[in-house]
């Protein structure tokens, strides 16, 4: 009989983590302090309908959560919608920027797409393209910011407001004078530098919860999983056969722990391993950033022309039509990174993104209700040397892992780089299990 496995958080680094073991024929205990599973990435009712804590957006080269999806018996068609990369950015004034990149070879496609870019100066068609082989390619020695990079690399100024900005900022959560040049970089070599198809776009036809979380844990529980709903971990602590994990009603002994939750939720459990609990501490002094979404019901006949559209100028950043998702006349704006709107109260934040989407989008009207949903610790700073603060997902402790977005997977603060992270822990134990006992099937 194998020992359980137990891990704690059920976003979407603690499901793949619990997936992979449950397929294996590991049992799994997830504890979740939450009533349902998807942590920062959950599903939420409002007003009769089912929406997202925040409006997310995949990409083609997120293989890891299209390889969990089959794993799931999902077909992708069924939960996500793909496009062509394909980017339109508004203005208040009118149209900004618009791109379409033809179905060519990576990276040919976004050389092909910003030659025929609408928005730009025949000079800039032709400047951008040219310097955007460095761009992808940097490797500095010291990391720098974003908006250093693109002035080394020559973009254009009305490049790096009506793309670059956007881009980084949906990506990392921090404008490009604070962000990460590596990390960065890193999103571009694998979104626009690999096939093709990776810089896809892949926006929910459902509910999150219903993409990756609801279904993981049915996975888990089918074969033989435990799932604890509101029962979040208190603390853990070494034992001298592997590790306890105290909750408000027992204390769990395990052999491996998954601490798949926030980074600042991880060091309150682990204060009794201080080389762990010192980088936690270490990479949560960076601060977070938050993310708000704000949800508008329009009748149903209104629609955007495209599923998402990027806005500049304006508080709101990206819009989302829900109608892709089966709820029409719904839009989500996302704002990512912090600023006044975070001082607003719910009521004057909403009507700012009305009379900004009224601005902008003239046909839609008045909105009939709204909703504002607010992460406010949505993800780690990701700026210049943060990188090197983020911590790998096995600790000092034999038998203890860490999952989770901001753990060291090379990506952004993504959906992708929690599943990513979830999966790494989860071949780390099997490996380790085979070796112990190297005649045992998993």
């Amino acid at each position: 009989m194998h020992a359980p496995v137990v891990i704690i958080g059920a976003g979407w680094a603690g499901i793949a983590a619990g997936v992979e073991l449950a397929r294996h024929g590991l049992p799994v205990i997830l504890l979740e302090a939450a009533r349902q599973p998807g942590g920062r990435a959950r599903s939420v009712s409002t007003d009769g309908l089912t929406v997202d804590n925040g409006q997310h957006l995949l990409i083609g080269a997120y293989h890891a959560t299209l390889a969990l999806l089959q794993q799931l018996g999902i077909g992708e068609g069924e939960v996500l919608l793909r496009l062509p990369l394909q980017l339109e950015i508004r203005t208040p004034q009118g149209p900004g920027l618009a791109l379409q990149a033809p179905r060519l070879p990576a990276p040919l496609h976004l050389l092909v797409a910003l030659l025929g870019a609408r928005g730009l100066a025949w000079r800039d068609r032709y400047r951008a393209p040219a310097r955007l082989p460095a761009l992808m390619r940097w490797q500095g020695a010291e990391d720098i910011s974003v908006a250093a990079l693109l002035e080394a690399c020559g973009q254009p100024e009305v490049l790096q407001r009506l793309l670059w900005e956007p881009l980084c900022i949906a990506a990392l959560n921090v404008p490009t004078d604070q962000a990460s040049a590596r990390v960065f970089t890193r999103m571009l070599q694998e979104s626009f530098a690999t096939r093709r198809a990776a810089s896809d776009l892949l926006i929910p036809r459902r509910p999150l919860g219903e993409v990756i979380p609801g279904p993981g844990a049915e996975f888990i529980r089918r074969r033989g999983g435990e799932i604890r709903y509101g029962q979040p971990a208190r603390r853990i602590t070494p034992q001298n056969d592997g590790l306890g994990v105290e909750t408000d009603t027992d204390m769990l002994q395990a052999r491996d722990v998954v601490v798949a939750t926030a980074p600042v939720a991880a060091g309150r459990l682990l204060v009794d391993f201080k080389e762990t609990a010192a980088a936690l501490a270490a990479l949560n002094a960076l601060g977070d950033e938050p993310i708000t979404t704000v949800y508008l019901q329009y009748p149903a006949n209104r629609r955007l022309a495209r599923p998402m559209i990027g806005l500049a100028g304006t508080l709101s950043q990206w819009v989302f039509d829900r109608g892709v998702a089966g709820q029409p006349g719904l839009i989500a704006v996302v704002i990512s990174v912090g600023g006044n709107h975070m001082d607003m109260d719910n009521a004057a934040l909403a009507a700012r993104v009305a009379e900004e989407l009224a601005a902008c989008f003239p046909a839609l009207g008045r909105p009939d209700w709204t909703r504002v949903i607010r992460e406010k610790r949505a993800t780690f700073r990701c700026t210049p040397g943060s990188d090197a603060l983020r911590p790998g997902h096995a600790t000092t402790h034999p038998g203890l892992w860490l999952a989770g977005d901001y753990t060291d997977t090379g990506l952004p603060a993504t959906l992708e780089g929690a599943v990513r992270s979830g999966l790494e822990c989860a071949h780390a134990i099997l490996n380790r299990r085979r070796i112990e006992s190297p005649h045992a099937e998993h």
